[in-house]
């Protein structure tokens, strides 16, 4: 009681500071700082790196869903709301509405809490943001409704063998092909936080997507794929200011949902066995660590680091397993070069982040290894067993200086697909884990990079771009676990059945007074779709390629109060 007494009488005496809300993970506004950055015109001490950011420190002086007009003063007197000794101001966070639709298969990622589905969903978002000294209250709710209708899956004239292996890898992450077969309606805590602030370091509990490392399409641990979950975290608001540089950081602590659906619908059987294993109904936690570097003699380069860690709840004994830095696995002093992998599952990656104001560029690099021992001895050995990377760069050129209107041009490349014959026939596939068995999921969707474990994509944009306007072209090239097809099929040689997306897509973005909209219209042409290729007669040996074509709408618009 004598804590909680001075932590009362702690935020009554704090200095007051101002503390605008922070940006969920994935807005058209996110994108906007980070282009400004491009320009010079914003503070680039900031990395981008560890988000969701606080514009209030990036941009002092101008509202965070308000970057687009000058008078700050008067819009935080219209929409904010100030008790009368000035201690208490709230203000109401943004009606956020988006909706998609896929017209055969699901497709996409890094749409938070929506779900892989054909057909029509909904995301609706809105809340109150709240501040009283040094406490800070963000409630942000999110309902998600979705048709989720029926479509062709793993495809049924597949070998039985086949079916087998693909649950080999499925039974070992939580990664539904469809959630369900019914329509889908949740309602999730989304972007809400309870946190004391103070100076450059926040401390609390939240919901809020995270997304860790310089990415833009993929991030390797922490991305808005999967819906945001419940952690403890200290962060910091702001780079932190030292003799040789500036730093940023957060830790967490938080617990990870499983989805509750078997890999397909219905089930399948293989010499009369149910192949689906049930996954373990057991809560799993999740500790974190990012932390990211501008050197002093370096203005514009950032170094840094980020792991994981998640063990079943039940399996918690001692600090160390509470902490994400400290092995998943032991030694047999039998056998001491063979590894015995515990009850953790573990990733880490490395990451760069170059920023080049005076050339209004930026390049990026995040490399990344699954279920890490800390042994450096042998990972030199073999630095490309269990890698992933991710690769960009970012380039503005000026179209009409007048008139304030760029160029943007952006390549993103991904890499997961494993190099390892024999991890890949051992089924150690990135965010696949047989101690961990919803593998590295939440709510059936992947933490990470959202095109899921052994996939790899090349994606190219070129915009105009306008302040907060933006029309563009996106074009892709996604293919779809390549670890599961060597394991499944082989390097046959009579024909490649490698499930490729091609996709190119027209992206669209404009504000018109309080309102933001934003729109995507992607055709996507799937090469042998779910893996499968279509037979001609009885004889297997005369097959060509199957394909389908999907298209995507996606459209939403922000309503700032």
């Amino acid at each position: 009681m004598r804590i909680v007494k001075l932590i009362v009488v702690f935020i009554l005496l704090a200095k007051f500071d101002v503390i605008a809300q922070s940006l969920p993970v994935g807005t058209p506004l996110e994108d906007y700082y980070r282009r400004t950055q491009l320009l010079g015109t914003i503070d680039t001490n900031v990395s981008f790196t560890l988000r969701p950011i606080n514009p209030y420190y990036i941009n002092k002086g101008t509202q965070a869903f308000n970057p687009d007009s000058s008078k700050y003063s008067e819009i935080h007197a219209e929409n904010s709301w100030v008790s009368k000794n000035g201690k208490i101001r709230a203000n109401l966070s943004p009606l956020n509405f988006q909706t998609q639709i896929n017209t055969n298969h699901p497709y996409g990622w890094n749409d938070g809490a929506m779900i892989p589905a054909k057909g029509l969903q909904t995301l609706i978002s809105m809340g109150v943001f709240a501040q009283y000294g040094i406490l800070s209250i963000q409630f942000s709710p999110e309902v998600i409704l979705a048709a989720n209708s029926q479509f062709e899956t793993f495809n049924k004239n597949q070998y039985d063998v086949i079916f087998a292996r693909y649950y080999d890898i499925y039974n070992n992450i939580d990664l539904p092909v469809r959630f369900g077969t019914a329509a889908y309606a949740r309602v999730f805590w989304g972007q809400s936080s309870l946190r004391l602030n103070f100076k450059s370091v926040s401390i609390g509990l939240s919901t809020e997507n995270l997304w860790w490392g310089p990415g833009i399409r993929n991030s390797l641990l922490m991305s808005n794929s999967a819906p945001g979950f419940k952690h403890f975290t200290l962060n910091t608001l702001r780079p932190l200011n030292t003799a040789i540089g500036s730093f940023e950081g957060q830790v967490i602590a938080g617990s990870l949902s499983n989805s509750g659906f078997p890999p397909l619908e219905p089930d399948n059987k293989y010499f009369g066995t149910n192949l689906y294993i049930p996954k373990p109904n057991n809560w799993r936690y999740l500790s974190g660590i990012i932390i990211t570097w501008q050197p002093k003699w370096a203005p514009g380069l950032f170094l840094g680091f980020d792991q994981s860690s998640q063990m079943y709840g039940k399996n918690l004994n001692g600090l160390k397993d509470y902490l994400p830095f400290f092995s998943p696995v032991v030694r047999s002093p039998n056998a001491p070069d063979a590894p015995i992998v515990q009850n953790k599952d573990r990733r880490g990656s490395l990451f760069m982040r170059w920023l080049w104001p005076q050339e209004h560029a930026e390049i990026y690099f995040e490399w990344g290894h699954n279920n890490a021992s800390n042994d450096l001895y042998q990972s030199s050995l073999s630095p490309e067993d269990s890698r992933a990377y991710i690769f960009g760069v970012r380039k503005v050129l000026p179209f009409n200086s007048s008139k304030d209107e760029n160029i943007l041009i952006g390549i993103e490349v991904t890499q997961l697909q494993e190099t390892s014959i024999a991890k890949i026939k051992d089924g150690q596939e990135w965010y696949v884990s047989k101690s961990i068995r919803q593998g590295y999921t939440n709510n059936g969707e992947i933490l990470g990079a959202g095109i899921g474990p052994g996939a790899n994509l090349q994606s190219v944009d070129v915009s105009w771009v306008k302040g907060l306007r933006k029309l563009g072209l996106q074009i892709e090239r996604y293919v779809h676990n390549n670890d599961f097809y060597y394991y499944a099929f082989g390097d046959n040689q009579n024909y490649s059945q490698h499930w490729v997306d091609l996709s190119i897509g027209a992206i669209g973005e404009w504000n018109y007074k309080n309102l933001i909209f934003n729109g995507k219209i992607q055709g996507i042409k799937s090469l042998d779709y779910q893996w499968a290729l279509k037979q001609n007669g009885n004889d297997p040996a005369f097959v060509n390629q199957l394909s389908v074509f999907n298209l995507q709408i996606q459209a939403g618009v922000l309503y700032r109060f």
